[in-house]
């Protein structure tokens, strides 16, 4: 078995834990008990990681079309950082506060559904392919990395986006 092969099997059994994981705490585990309302500042802060991932997702972009390498280093390796922050933030509240409703009615409620759908959906997609094209980059096998890239940017940068739109329905709508 090459390496790749091994890299492969190892991102998507990571990944299929990491979704299984978040699964089970928002749906089945039972809520713990916070002192303070801290908690309650979770959901603003993910939003706060997400909407710097997006800019630093752009920014990076950005950089390697103007063959800027190591600024697109930085800020690709940044997006990564804001997004590990985002995502124990979001196992914290989760843990604390479990599933969260939508409560709105009408056609919004269809609006912001497809919204959270696509965007766990796609989310499912993104950790392998950022586990992937880390990869790659860090082989400096940099033909397959912007190949990988190429499909990891535009649905990086839609769940960062959708997730920030979610904080935002769930915050007017509730």
């Amino acid at each position: 078995m090459s390496k790749d092969n091994k890299a492969y099997i190892f991102i998507g059994v990571l990944s299929s834990l990491v979704f299984a994981f978040l699964f089970w705490l928002i749906y089945f585990k039972e809520t713990a008990t916070a002192s303070g309302d801290w908690v309650t500042y979770l959901p603003a802060l993910n939003a706060i990681f997400n909407t710097m991932t997006a800019s630093l997702l752009v920014l990076g972009y950005s950089f390697i079309k103007k063959g800027k390498k190591e600024a697109h280093i930085k800020a690709m390796l940044s997006a990564v950082g804001t997004s590990a922050l985002f995502l124990i933030s979001y196992i914290l509240y989760h843990y604390y506060k479990g599933d969260t409703k939508f409560l709105a009615e009408g056609m919004i409620r269809y609006v912001y559904f497809f919204i959270l759908i696509s965007h766990i959906l796609l989310s499912m997609i993104q950790v392998p392919l950022i586990f992937t094209t880390l990869f790659f980059a860090f082989k400096k096998n940099y033909a397959k990395h912007k190949k990988v890239a190429r499909w990891t940017f535009p649905i990086w940068l839609y769940v960062s986006v959708t997730g920030v739109l979610i904080y935002v329905f769930l915050k007017v709508f509730n």
